[in-house]
């Protein structure tokens, strides 16, 4: 059974379909990449399935289960994915560890010893256990991310979802927030990530999707689309990113 699966989700704002029918199946322990223009698509179909913002139709399923439904618990279901979006969004007058150990302690009702103890050890897998006592404003735009994918960890969620987590950093932090995802990856995170890095999609991509005006255009591994596009419009789109001063 997959851990995510969209069957023909469709999403409008006013008259404008933003989202056109899109399926997707996330098989356990992999990493599915969506690209496409700005406006093709890509934060709202993330944000649906964090259930941000409500389908106008189709399903969505989470181990098996539709999220969608008129019964579904909300906040049951944000508890099983988390999220990393382009802004940090820590909350700057906590300390690095209360922001990781907020949601397990609130949303959870982890016992404090419990959540610390487990935030420090995610903080020193990726590198972070100096910085759990500083606040967000002594931290690199990089390291705050990284805290940031941290503390979407710390629930031990069932799906991460990042979207376009490099987007507001300078050029040499990039690699530093792209090595954790490539950590998380190899350690079979299932995750679905919105991205503008070419080089990062090719490297850790199962599954490269190409969104344009709301619906998937391509798919195929990374190789099929990146390297070898068989639609027009993912050649044009991959040239213009590809090239610099395109």
């Amino acid at each position: 059974m997959p851990v995510l699966e969209l069957q023909q989700v469709r999403k409008r704002f006013g008259q404008r379909w933003v989202l056109g029918g899109v399926d997707l199946v996330l098989p356990e322990g992999t990493a599915t990449v969506l690209i496409g223009a700005s406006g093709s698509g890509k934060s709202t179909l993330l944000r649906c399935v964090n259930l941000l913002e409500t389908v106008d139709d189709g399903s969505i399923l989470l181990d098996g289960g539709d999220i969608t439904a008129v019964r579904a618990d909300a906040d049951a279901v944000r508890r099983r994915i988390g999220v990393v979006f382009q802004a940090y969004n820590l909350f700057p007058h906590l300390s690095v560890l209360d922001n990781v150990t907020l949601g397990p302690r609130r949303a959870q009702g982890v016992a404090r010893g419990e959540a610390e103890g487990h935030a420090r050890d995610l903080l020193s897998r990726f590198g972070l256990l100096e910085k759990a006592a500083d606040y967000p404003d002594r931290l690199s735009g990089g390291q705050q991310q990284r805290v940031a994918i941290v503390r979407a960890l710390a629930t031990r969620p069932r799906l991460l979802l990042l979207d376009e987590v490099t987007s507001a950093l300078d050029p040499e932090l990039v690699g530093e927030v792209l090595s954790l995802v490539r950590d998380l990856r190899g350690e079979g995170m299932t995750m679905l990530i919105a991205t503008h890095e070419m080089g990062f999609a090719r490297e850790v991509a199962d599954e490269v999707c190409f969104l344009d005006a709301g619906s998937v255009l391509e798919r195929g591994t990374s190789q099929q689309v990146l390297a070898d596009p068989q639609q027009p419009r993912t050649r044009q789109f991959l040239q213009r990113i590809l090239t610099p001063g395109a």
